[in-house]
């Protein structure tokens, strides 16, 4: 989703704070604190005017528009956003009647973010918290697993390269933040996330999934699994949530220490205003 940053466009070039641009015969922008002038691509909204939600809506697609073109410093931290990597998953799951699994996942990459759709982007007045509903006509997992355990009552010990792909995935994001401020702006610092998620279809397929003992076992048992897709999913739940959140956190998280709140929303209260009491950092 995101290009390089030899790409980034002179349309969007930003004056930041400090002076901290550089561009050079390529377009390659150094990378700085964060923005101090409002970005191009970026429509503000009010909240406490009619038809926030609708440009509040409007504002997210933007900015996720603008991520698969390529933001400099979430490129220069993270790479690219569609296909993004991940960092390692360890799960278990051991009171399940679904599933009884340890599995680590390595070596993670994501695709499918560059298509995503956001519906409808809600913010509370009480608290400036966020009900975000995207939708994704398809994401995929691939990595490199080692699994022990039982799912749907067949026992499971292997290691190798695995893949989840889900269509029409739709994700209700809870984000919650607390305010704060820096240089004369407020700022949202994202504490934590939720999501729940709802889709038509899971395909998976795991290479080696008995240890290479029976191909023909392997590739019937991850027909069963396709086959069985519901119930599989319940199993494989908790790692498709994490793998979810964790690419809307670390994103989240890294956009809004860079752009300040008040480029989104801007009659935002300040942190003494909200929570009576002044907020100077996130950290």
């Amino acid at each position: 989703m995101l290009q390089s940053v030899k790409r980034v466009s002179s349309l969007y070039q930003i004056a930041f704070i400090c002076g901290l641009i550089v561009v050079n015969g390529v377009n390659e922008v150094t990378s700085v604190e964060f923005y101090a002038e409002k970005p191009a691509f970026l429509p503000s909204c009010k909240i406490y005017e009619p038809g926030f939600t609708k440009c509040s809506t409007n504002t997210v697609q933007k900015l996720i528009d603008q991520l698969i073109i390529g933001i400099p410093e979430v490129v220069e931290e993270f790479g690219p956003f569609d296909p993004i990597r991940v960092h390692d998953i360890y799960f278990k799951q051991d009171n399940s009647d679904v599933a009884t699994i340890r599995a680590n996942l390595s070596d993670i990459l994501v695709k499918g973010f560059s298509k995503t759709v956001i519906k409808e982007s809600r913010v509370s007045k009480k608290d400036f918290s966020w009900i975000t509903k995207i939708f994704l006509p398809k994401m995929r997992l691939d990595a490199n697993y080692k699994m022990e355990g039982r799912i749907l009552l067949i026992p499971l010990k292997g290691s190798g390269k695995m893949y989840i792909e889900i269509d029409n995935l739709d994700i209700i994001l809870y984000t919650k933040t607390q305010l704060y401020e820096k240089a004369g702006f407020t700022f949202d610092n994202v504490t934590a996330v939720r999501v729940d998620l709802n889709m038509t279809r899971v395909r998976t397929n795991f290479e080696n999934i008995f240890n290479g003992q029976s191909k023909e076992v392997e590739r019937s048992t991850n027909e069963f699994f396709n086959e069985n897709w519901r119930d599989f999913y319940e199993a494989l739940k908790p790692i498709i949530i994490e793998t979810v959140e964790t690419v809307l956190y670390d994103i989240m998280h890294k956009v809004f220490e860079l752009i300040p709140a008040n480029f989104f929303v801007e009659d935002i209260p300040t942190s003494e205003q909200l929570y009576g009491t002044k907020n100077n950092s996130s950290k």
